[in-house]
């Protein structure tokens, strides 16, 4: 019952712009969000990806969440709807790309489409590449391990012999730099 307490609090203070709070929140639903996640989803790197994911966009919405009494029960619900979206998201492609190689069987793409693929491949790699120029060295190297390694934030920390919500912090910047510099 404390302990629910105490995230009522964090979550008024998150909504107050409290980033300490966040990592309050964090670190006192954590296990409890990974372990209902697993419930629901086998794949664990799923699950710890969506619970990251859910705090992320808690902060970025955090001057419109809601006041919420039963804290737990939100978030749990929250990644609830995230994994069944990501589930969602993944049979999706997994249809996407079963027709699109079904497609590319039946019918050869023509020179222009081609070129143009290309060309399109061409400017998004430029445009990552300068983004990824604006980013700190460490950042870039945590941006390398996360994504192009697969790393865990839990793994990224060892690692880099730094704890796990500097490497979350890190990442979470790193992201925020880059999506505004390929917007």
């Amino acid at each position: 019952m404390l302990q629910e307490e105490d995230n009522r609090l964090y979550w008024e203070q998150v909504r107050n712009g409290d980033k300490e709070a966040l990592f309050g929140l964090y670190n006192n639903t954590y296990f409890h969000l990974l372990r209902f996640g697993l419930k629901c989803c086998a794949d664990d790197e799923l699950v710890k990806d969506c619970v990251n994911q859910l705090f992320l966009s808690l902060w970025d919405k955090r001057a419109r969440l809601p006041a919420v009494e039963q804290v737990r029960a939100y978030l749990f619900t929250a990644l609830r709807n995230a994994l069944l979206d990501q589930q969602t998201y993944q049979a999706r492609q997994g249809a996407a790309a079963r027709n699109m190689a079904s497609e590319a069987e039946g019918s050869e793409l023509s020179y222009e489409e081609i070129i143009i693929r290309v060309q399109h491949d061409e400017e998004l790699k430029r445009k990552l590449h300068l983004a990824l120029q604006l980013l700190t060295p460490r950042q870039t190297e945590l941006i390398r391990l996360k994504f192009f390694e697969g790393l865990s934030y839990e793994q990224i920390a060892a690692q880099t012999e730094q704890t796990i919500k500097t490497a979350y912090n890190t990442v979470y910047d790193a992201i925020k730099v880059l999506r505004h510099a390929l917007k």
